[in-house]
């Protein structure tokens, strides 16, 4: 028995994977990572946590990981003012799920279109695409395209519209096309007679999974986190967006610090609102969300990201 052990042994150390890591390896990689994710992961929780804190605890003792007293007040002061957070909320969440679903047609479609070696202006469309990346009109053009001649000043699709196309991940999407869909495949759908709008739904989307998955995740968070779009083409306080909001209530925050005159005549109001703790609720409910929605992502958004990575 003893003899078999060490055959079995020798015959496992013959065998083993030559790429496989060394068993401290791992685990020092693994612990590396580890503090890697917490060191990611923490200034989030920090966030939290002082969202919680009273405005009185972080006068007197500043920031702590452990407050001394706790408080919802920053809540309390948000929620205040939720008839115009709500309203504000159901902006971004429109403009985000509407505009990810226009984005990713547009891209795709674009994408599409100049991977396939039978577009005869492939090269052209593909130069254009990239043109964009390295040039563009500038903010005083774009304004006066999206105002005079779309005009689209105090309407919701100026939200979504400006945002809608990006060179980059039209070229995303275009090696990814070239990388894992096959012409041949597109060759005997064609054959069987199948149409290029059939084609692209039932055969390249399903495949092009992971690539779109992380396409959309990009135009979500890119959505999701615009405060600037509304800055430029938004009055109509029915239409803020959430991140367009919290900015006014910052910088609302930031001007009655700023000048004490205006604070001393109101300061039974400034004593009330909980600056910097509103400040720290303010990030919490505006990225919480789309923290809580990325695991839903996470494995189509790997995957996307690994495409190209190994050559055949």
């Amino acid at each position: 028995m003893k003899g078999g052990g060490t055959n079995l042994g020798k015959i496992r150390k013959k065998y083993r994977d030559p790429q496989a890591m060394h068993p401290v390896v791992n685990t020092i990689i693994s612990v590396l990572l580890g503090i890697l994710a917490f060191a990611c992961i923490f200034p989030f929780i920090y966030v939290i946590i002082i969202s919680f804190t009273s405005e009185e605890s972080i006068v007197r003792n500043g920031f702590q990981l452990v407050p001394k007293d706790w408080s919802m007040d920053a809540y309390h002061y948000l929620w205040s003012m939720k008839e115009q957070l709500f309203r504000s909320y159901g902006v971004t969440i429109f403009v985000t799920i509407v505009g990810t679903v226009i984005s990713v047609l547009m891209i795709t479609f674009y994408a599409y279109a100049i991977s396939r070696p039978q577009f005869k202006y492939r090269r052209f469309f593909t130069f254009l695409a990239f043109f964009t990346m390295l040039f563009s009109g500038g903010l005083v053009p774009t304004y006066i395209v999206v105002t005079q001649f779309l005009h689209l000043k105090d309407t919701i699709w100026a939200l979504i519209l400006p945002l809608s196309m990006n060179a980059f991940y039209i070229i995303i999407m275009r090696t990814f096309f070239l990388k894992s869909v096959s012409e041949s495949i597109l060759e005997s759908a064609r054959i069987d007679g199948a149409s290029e709008w059939r084609i692209f739904f039932q055969i390249i989307f399903p495949l092009s999974l992971p690539g779109i998955a992380t396409i959309a995740l990009f135009s979500t968070l890119g959505y999701w986190n615009d405060w600037f779009t509304a800055l430029l083409y938004i009055n109509d306080p029915n239409l803020v967006p959430l991140q367009s909001l919290l900015m006014k209530i910052e910088a609302n925050l930031e001007f009655m610090r700023q000048n004490m005159d205006v604070a001393i005549m109101n300061q039974s109001i400034f004593d009330t609102i909980p600056q910097e703790s509103a400040k720290m609720a303010m990030v919490v409910i505006a990225t919480l969300p789309i923290a809580v929605s990325y695991p839903f992502f996470q494995k189509y958004f790997i995957s996307g990201l690994t495409i190209g990575g190994v050559k055949e």
